[in-house]
């Protein structure tokens, strides 16, 4: 394989170039999370670009990276399956969309079913 063009900066994957010598990037990893009563969840099934996989992705959750990665894994513990943590999205593998509404309203959060 080739070298990736970059077509533009967005390209380069958040990289930040200044000249200032005292400028300091703010990932913003303090974010604060919202609490699960004012968390808005999306359910949703896919199984585009997974090799006709199917899976069930959690959206919308708003909050800290660290967070979001502590309720996917209790999710796939309850659920008893793998899954990831990527893009602000949580993705379980397999048709658990109900078990993980269940799971989450008893949490407090409110979710929403998405799509079929």
């Amino acid at each position: 394989m080739g070298k990736k063009k970059l077509n533009s900066l967005e390209d380069l994957g958040g990289f930040v170039f200044s000249t200032n010598n005292d400028f300091e990037y703010d990932k913003n990893e303090n974010e604060e999370t919202l609490e699960p009563n004012q968390q808005h969840l999306e359910a949703h099934f896919s199984n585009k670009g997974r090799g006709g996989k199917t899976v069930t992705v959690i959206t919308g959750f708003q909050g800290s990276e660290v967070d979001l990665k502590t309720l996917g894994k209790m999710l796939k513990q309850k659920c008893g399956v793998g899954g990831s943590v990527k893009d602000g999205e949580i993705i379980i593998q397999g048709k658990f969309r109900d078990k993980i509404m269940e799971i989450l309203k008893k949490d407090g959060y409110n979710i929403k079913r998405v799509g079929g």
